[in-house]
């Protein structure tokens, strides 16, 4: 989560747009500043996975939502579309099936 001290919590992580708003209509200050690309990019799939850790920990649909939210960000950081990703999952889907039958591969041995 953060570092403590007496009065004050360290984060240094991204955060949605309207935290520092939040923060200040509770009273509170904080200091920020706005990421460069290389560290919005790393950012982004660190919060990536913090959220898919709180979503493993807590399956919800707000969980599930952060986690769509982060990678919609990073979706449009890398300029790919709904269109393009729907057709490569359709590809997957099509050549190597989807998740339903809940396989479990244990081994495979060389004939």
């Amino acid at each position: 989560m953060g570092t403590y001290s007496e009065d004050k919590i360290t984060y240094n992580k991204l955060v949605r747009d309207f935290i520092p708003k939040v923060i200040t209509s509770s009273n509170k200050s904080y200091t920020s500043h706005i990421a460069s690309d290389d560290e919005y990019k790393n950012e982004l799939f660190k919060k990536l996975r913090e959220e898919t850790d709180e979503l493993i920990s807590e399956p919800c649909i707000e969980e599930i939502a952060d986690v769509l939210e982060v990678l919609d960000s990073i979706k449009t950081l890398y300029g790919f579309s709904d269109n393009d990703i729907n057709a490569a999952k359709m590809s997957k889907l099509k050549e190597r099936g989807g998740f339903d039958k809940r396989i479990i591969l244990e081994t495979v041995t060389k004939k």
